[in-house]
């Protein structure tokens, strides 16, 4: 099965690769790895939801954002490579999380992304992983996400 396929046996849809919104781009391979810039929960061009963590927004809240700024990672990658199936491994992601002082679950957030990868590539998507928590990111999200894939 493709990973468009697996994609869609999920019951998701890759989105066309992202714009960038600043002074960057959406992602650049060097040699045999590409790397993105941070995807946000953009779906048909708007933020799926706003807000923070542990101030209104809870860890299930923000599930199907998290996922979709991962999609959101892979379509920027096949803005450069073109075929998803190109992809080894999934080599790292960070996550970060807008986050009230006092939550400490940012891991957990990260989890929503993790398993989705998992879910597309099996094996070839366990990765290294970074979770940080912020105090505001950008427009408002609730999470962003950034990967790190190696081509096979």
């Amino acid at each position: 099965m493709s990973i468009l396929e697996k994609i869609k046996s999920l019951g998701l849809e890759l989105p066309p690769a992202p714009k960038a919104i600043a002074a960057y781009i959406p992602a650049i391979q060097t040699g045999n790895l590409v790397f993105t810039s941070g995807q946000l929960p953009l779906k048909d061009g708007k933020l799926m939801l706003t807000g923070t963590l542990g101030a209104g927004l809870s860890i299930d809240d923000v599930k199907a954002a998290t996922e979709q700024a991962a999609l959101n990672g892979l379509a920027a990658i096949a803005g450069v490579i073109g075929d998803l199936d190109k992809i080894k491994s999934i080599v790292k992601i960070g996550v970060f999380v807008s986050s009230s002082p006092d939550f400490i679950e940012q891991h957990l957030v990260a989890n929503h992304a993790s398993n989705l990868l998992l879910s597309i590539f099996g094996e070839a998507g366990r990765h290294a992983r970074f979770a940080v928590g912020n105090s505001a990111l950008p427009l408002g999200a609730p999470v962003e996400v950034e990967m790190t894939v190696s081509l096979g």
